[in-house]
């Protein structure tokens, strides 16, 4: 489930025509368009129960997205019983009186949805997004959970999900560079009861000591309907939706009240420093916060806008100071984050390997001191409201956007119109303004600095710092706890209505795809564009066949260099001015090199993509050659690197891929190079690289949004007449399946919390005629959440957050992959538990796992190409693999048509366990020497990089 400390739907505003790119030179038309939709219909009231309702109806697709809302968060708990709101979110999915163990996720899938959740500081939420027949079943599951659900909450179910979140914390805590960094700084900003003085995920001894009492006396006070919020948006009758709501929702009773909390911003007296010396750090990484204010107040608004100016872009003073003249850091970050109760300002400069901070922290002052002199312009708060627009129709593209929108403002501002205040707030900041919350908040304030370093670099921490109390939890002996529930009967709490048996549903709605349309450019390029108006946006990108594929093994990385330097200027535009020429037309402008092509990618508002495709086709005609910037590109590039290098899922993928492909495939090297070949690439390599391997020929471009044939087209004319073909050979390296044994590869991480495992082999091309229904064959192993290996895993052992497993493939065959990350303790018993589900598997599913499996992938598609992002990527697979138009019904037969023994057939002909191969990387001095009596055909020792270690020389 989705858990996060910034969940929190952030308000983003719409701009009116006065404030949008007024000195915009060369675009005149950046008006607002005068159907151009700036806020959210909705109809709001109130059950007798205190619920807040709001229906907001879209038919622009068949589907229909529930979220449910709680006024409670981790500020809601409490010293030693941290975590309860997190913890509560898990124990809502397992059971509740009406519905089964683990049928939460199996019955939205089954109709062909989604769900999740989420936590965070201020709040809880609850989400399913389903075909428009489903939409009983959504209200029937989510009023269960509300109004009958803790008389299901058992000491076993309770202790499982404890588990699931210690390992939650494993992996994104423990487990990760920086990951102690909140804590640190949650602990001395906030005083002891302070609301924000713990961690969202909670402290581990609390989440241990946790009991069933606790649990009950948490979800009684804090969710009843009364502290809740419930919107639908969709495609519904509003008349049905009422009265489904009042069936389902109206009996359950009012709980205690729940005061709203007061504003709580904090001071503090002096400025604090602290230091950790991260396990899984490769660079240290200085992390300043000033306490600020609470959100929707005036400051906080101004707050946001400071962030931007001092930190964000080529313009912003702490760049020009610490990457530009110091050469400390290729990137420099600072938000401000105004929450329900209090507010923090944040800079965060991950430094340059082997940096002194002390020379970060002096940088930091020189570049606020830099801001203080120069002052604001009336362009740099233009040129941040001119975004906003098209961030909020990206924001509101998807229903379940626009339902967590209304619930949001619902929520902390009282009401879902807030947004029209929201806008008016953001429009009404002035440079004045951001100059007074400099003054009142950051300007010879005291403030909170963190330095995290890597092991044995203290050398590198801030002078004057004092060590941070962090706790890491030690690595024992895996115990299991048995847990006895006593055995009796759930003890159902009185209803009106029959709630055992779930909703019929209804026919589910009929596949639909909007229509598409294709054309061919003179030079070469086929184009494939889809209309929808929905919204008034554009997203599109340009895919230029090649990428890492186009790479030397001497020198690796040169396609992924070439993306990073064509973004920086143009032979007419500094990079500054480049990315100002984007950011004033609100729009967005990106390259990325992937293993087979070199994508530029972009989302803008309809009336400006000429505008947009003028600086695209800059980019693209002239490049800057810039060599400053490639001298930072690189620095970055290799700092990137460094830090990829202690990150345990970083190295399991570089290694998989390397025992796999095996060293003579390109695919075998990560798509950023090495640091050695990344330092060798010149600026001479980009340019013929450039010369190369551009062109029309090897490239296609796709369109999708509020814009029809003839004037995308006309937006494409300089994209051919000014670019002519020329041949491109994209080298060929053979691939095959050829392992014969089953081999445990081990990696050491020291000190690791947690293993990544990684088990499988190669498996076939995308473009092979069994490549899809393996991917069907493999929904009930491991495909989704209630597959076989995360029922077993996460929800019977606890010892995971997730597993999975997953084909993938292109024109080049890919692999079949089973992945998890468990508890350090357990990773014997995992990877055996992976062994045995895949040869299990092929003994066959059951008619009612293979019923779910077609219900599921059959019926998600009616969601499945809302937002135009999904359109854009079911043309750009379209085009990539040479798809007829009718590929999504094609695939629907298949689901359709499959049988048991065409299931099983195929699960035997791409799975073998046997001939696997099973990476381990985690904590070798206690898990390393298990497997030697595990049955495999070989056990080995690998370095980073893949390489064999000699086990004589390890000590054991």
């Amino acid at each position: 489930m989705i858990k996060s400390n910034s969940f929190k739907m952030i308000a983003v505003a719409v701009m009116v025509t006065a404030l949008l790119c007024t000195s915009c030179e060369g675009n005149k038309d950046t008006t607002v368009a005068e159907d151009a939709k700036l806020s959210i219909d909705y109809e709001k009231y109130e059950l007798e129960n205190g619920l807040d309702v709001i229906l907001h109806q879209d038919s622009s697709d068949p589907i229909v997205s529930l979220a449910i809302q709680y006024a409670v968060g981790s500020n809601r708990e409490k010293t030693g019983r941290t975590g309860f709101a997190h913890l509560f979110e898990h124990m809502l999915f397992q059971e509740s009186e009406n519905v089964p163990q683990d049928s939460f996720f199996k019955t939205v899938q089954d109709a062909g949805g989604t769900l999740n959740g989420g936590t965070w500081k201020d709040g809880t939420i609850y989400y399913e997004t389903v075909p428009n027949n489903a939409l009983e079943t959504i209200l029937w599951l989510e009023s269960d959970r509300m109004g009958f659900l803790i008389n299901t909450v058992t000491e076993s179910a309770f202790e499982n999900q404890q588990e699931v979140v210690q390992n939650e914390k494993r992996q994104r805590v423990d487990n990760n560079p920086y990951g102690h960094t909140s804590w640190v700084l949650d602990k001395n900003i906030y005083p002891e009861g302070h609301p924000y003085n713990w961690q969202v995920i909670g402290e581990l001894e609390d989440l241990q000591n946790a009991t069933v009492d606790d649990v009950r006396e948490f979800y009684d006070k804090f969710y009843g309907p009364n502290n809740a919020t419930l919107v639908l948006a969709g495609d519904f009758k509003t008349t049905d939706a009422k009265a489904l709501i009042e069936k389902y929702f109206g009996e359950i009773k009012k709980r205690q009240e729940v005061a709203p909390l007061e504003a709580q911003p904090v001071t503090i007296a002096e400025t604090k420093k602290l230091y950790h010396e991260d396990n899984f750090a490769q660079a240290p990484q200085l992390h300043r916060v000033y306490p600020t204010v609470q959100q929707y107040t005036n400051d906080a608004y101004a707050l946001d806008f400071l962030a931007e100016i001092i930190s964000s872009g080529k313009k912003a003073p702490l760049y020009k100071v610490l990457v530009k003249d110091k050469d400390l850091t290729s990137r420099t970050v600072a938000y401000n984050s105004s929450q329900e109760i209090a507010g923090e300002f944040h800079i965060i400069i991950t430094a340059n390997s082997g940096v002194d901070l002390d020379q970060v922290e002096a940088g930091i002052d020189e570049g606020i001191a830099k801001f203080e002199a120069e002052g604001v312009t009336d362009k740099d708060v233009e040129r941040i409201k001119a975004g906003l627009e098209t961030q909020f129709y990206n924001g509101i593209s998807s229903v379940n956007g626009k339902a967590f929108q209304l619930a949001s403002y619902n929520v902390f501002a009282g009401e879902p119109d807030f947004i029209e205040k929201d806008i008016e707030n953001i429009k009404a900041v002035t440079k004045e303004d951001v100059m007074r919350v400099y003054n009142t908040y950051i300007k010879g304030k005291p403030f909170v600095q963190t330095s995290f370093v890597p092991k044995g670099q203290m050398d590198l921490i801030v002078e004057n710092s004092v060590k941070a109390e962090v706790v890491e939890e030690e690595i024992t002996e895996n115990v299991t706890k048995v847990v006895e529930d006593e055995a009796k009967e759930i003890v159902k709490t009185p209803s009106k209505i029959d709630r055992s048996t779930p909703p019929v549903v209804g026919d589910a709605p009929k596949l639909s795809i909007p229509e598409s349309w294709e054309a061919e450019l003179s030079n070469g390029i086929d184009v494939y564009g889809i209309s929808q108006n929905e919204i008034p946006t554009v997203n599109f990108n340009l895919v230029i066949e090649g990428g890492h594929l186009l790479d030397s093994m001497e020198k690796n990385g040169v396609a992924n260099l070439m993306t990073d330097i064509m973004m920086e200027g143009t032979a007419n535009k500094t990079p500054e001015e480049l990315e100002e020429a984007i950011e004033l037309l609100g729009a967005s402008i990106n390259m990325y090199t992937s293993r087979e092509a070199i994508t530029i990618q972009g989302n803008t508002l309809t009336r400006n993509f000429a505008a947009t495709m003028d600086l695209v086709e800059e980019i693209l005609f002239e490049p800057r050659w810039d060599e400053e910037e490639l001298g930072r590109i690189k620095t970055a590039t290799i700092n990137s690197i460094k830090r990829r290098s202690a990150n345990p899922n970083a190295v399991a993928s570089n290694v998989y891929n390397k025992v796999l492909y095996g060293e003579d495939h390109i695919f075998s090297y990560p798509t950023s190079g090495t640091e050695e070949s990344v330092e060798a690439i010149t600026m001479q390599d980009l340019k013929d690289f450039y010369a190369n391997n551009f062109s029309p020929s090897v490239s296609r471009f796709h369109i999708v949004g509020k814009i029809d044939k003839s004037d995308a087209l006309a937006a494409l004319s300089d994209l051919e007449s000014k670019w002519e073909a020329k041949e491109v050979t994209i080298p060929e390296y053979p691939v095959a399946n050829n392992r014969d044994k089953s081999s445990l590869l081990f990696v050491d991480i020291p000190n690791a919390k947690q293993s990544v495992i990684n088990i499988g082999y190669i498996g076939m091309a995308r473009t092979d005629k069994d490549f899809y229904p393996a991917e069907v064959m493999n929904y009930k192993l491991g495909g989704s959440f209630s597959g076989a290996v995360n029922l077993i895993l996460r929800e019977e052992k606890g010892y995971t957050y997730g597993a999975r497993t997953y084909f993938n493939g292109s024109k080049i065959p890919g692999t079949f992959t089973a992945s998890s990350s468990v508890r350090t303790n357990t990773t014997g018993e995992s990877v055996e538990i992976f062994r045995d589900q895949i040869k299990a598997y092929k003994d066959g599913i059951s008619q009612d796992d293979l019923d779910f499996t077609k219900n599921a992938l059959i019926k998600s598609n009616a969601r499945r190409f809302e937002t135009q992002f999904a359109l854009l990527g079911m043309l750009q697979e379209r085009s990539a693999y040479d798809l007829p138009t009718d590929y999504i019904e094609k695939e629907e037969d298949v689901i359709r048509n499959m049988t048991l023994d065409q299931h099983k057939a195929l699960a035997n002909k791409y799975l073998d366990e046997n001939k696997m191969a099973y990476l381990v990387v985690g904590d070798a001095a206690t898990q390393f020497a298990q497997f030697k009596d595990m049955g495999f055909d070989e056990v080995k020792m690998l370095d980073k990089d893949g390489n064999e270690v000699d086990l004589t020389k390890v000590k054991q």
